[in-house]
């Protein structure tokens, strides 16, 4: 009897062609697992490659409910920028899509699991820690464990009549409802502009002369209305990619820093999320205290690293998760951002947990702010500075 091998397929050109050297080189039976989490793709249409693959079976799992809630509402709480850039879309779900094959692996009584990941990149930590954490079942990874290049893969699929779109044949694309990888090709080269033909959710050209305002409200830290109509979550994101990409707003190109060591040129489409992390971290900024606000930025950093860095398992994560939870029962309010043709920034915020006060705060008349006390404040602030600088200038 043949052993069984589970396998992440997404449909494109690695995932292909490990179902074919799982089948050649391992004379395994694949069973196939997609899981949706806002792609846009056909599933149909994987599930039909697949089966054309000789796939034993095939599964289709729709989780985008789940990514939403579970991945990326915690990351918005997070405000998780890594490097202060990626809103960690394919982070969060890859996570996500093991754990999902973790499930069809118990149901099936699967030999082994396989994933498409190479060996440069950040998924295969991602998989391995995920699949290592839920099983102690062997992993496959033949991408990796055969050193294979781009190159090689493309006349190994050839070779099978693994049929592969024009755009994979250009750049290496993963999508899903939070953001877009886009890699390869010319963009390897950190100094060529990404082709306008790269992006498909922010527009380039021709952009609008008018100003576009978003007002996204928030609940405890979620989001749950943008420009006064309360939509379902992944409405909701979808609305503000829309929104935002029309206006230009959404495109991140820089270095990154990968877990296994490479720097990398990366490139993002994610106008949604960095539009309401913005909008969410300049929330808190007026609803927390200033310790609150230090100090909780350390925590959205370790956060953020742990997400990026494929330990969305391990137990310091939970424990960031009850004190970030525990930060957001304040963070109710509206925030109003101004995008303009590939700008954005926030132009007004208000909340009913608001620390703002005007009365104290305005500089007109009536202010119940007495002035006077401040001297007696601002000499004990920097006795110690004052007093350094003192014994310096005698020495």
């Amino acid at each position: 009897m043949k052993q069984k091998a589970v396998l992440a397929f997404s449909g494109g050109l690695d995932t292909s062609v490990v179902i074919k050297y799982l089948q050649e080189k391992h004379r395994m039976d694949v069973i196939t697992v997609t899981v949706d989490v806002g792609e846009g793709s056909d599933q149909k249409k994987i599930a039909a490659k697949a089966k054309n693959l000789g796939v034993l079976r095939h599964y289709n799992i729709d989780a985008k409910k789940e990514f939403v809630d579970d991945f990326i509402h915690p990351s918005i709480k997070a405000n998780a920028l890594y490097q202060r850039k990626y809103c960690l879309a394919t982070s969060l779900a890859r996570p996500l899509i093991a754990q999902k094959v973790l499930e069809v692996a118990k149901k099936e009584k699967v030999d082994a699991l396989a994933h498409g990941c190479t060996g440069k990149g950040n998924d295969q930590v991602r998989f391995d820690v995920t699949f290592g954490s839920g099983s102690n079942l062997p992993i496959i990874a033949p991408i990796r464990d055969l050193n294979l290049d781009r190159t090689t893969e493309l006349e190994f699929a050839n070779k099978h009549g693994i049929p592969i779109d024009s755009v994979s044949k250009k750049f290496s694309i993963d999508q899903n409802l939070w953001g877009r990888a886009i890699e390869g090709g010319d963009m390897e080269d950190p100094y060529n502009e990404p082709p306008d033909d790269a992006f498909i959710w922010v527009k380039t050209k021709n952009l609008p002369d008018k100003a576009r305002y978003l007002e996204i409200e928030f609940d405890q830290g979620i989001p749950v209305a943008v420009d006064k109509k309360r939509m379902s979550p992944i409405k909701l994101i979808e609305y503000c990619n829309r929104v935002a990409g029309s206006c230009g707003v959404g495109i991140v190109d820089h270095i990154e820093d990968r877990v296994v060591g490479i720097k990398s040129r990366e490139v993002y489409e994610t106008p949604a999320a960095l539009c309401l992390i913005e909008a969410h971290s300049d929330l808190e900024k007026m609803v927390h205290t200033k310790h609150q606000n230090k100090f909780k930025s350390m925590v959205d950093q370790e956060w953020t690293w742990l997400a990026y860095s494929g330990l969305w398992q391990d137990p310091l994560k939970r424990d960031l998760d009850k004190f970030i939870d525990q930060s957001q029962k304040v963070v109710t309010g509206t925030v109003k951002l101004k995008l303009y043709k590939g700008s954005f920034r926030v132009v007004g915020r208000k909340s009913k947990y608001s620390l703002y006060s005007h009365n104290i705060a305005t500089y007109g008349k009536g202010s119940a702010f007495d002035q006077r006390k401040a001297t007696g404040f601002v000499e004990l602030w920097g006795l110690q500075t004052t007093e350094a600088n003192k014994l310096s200038n005698k020495r």
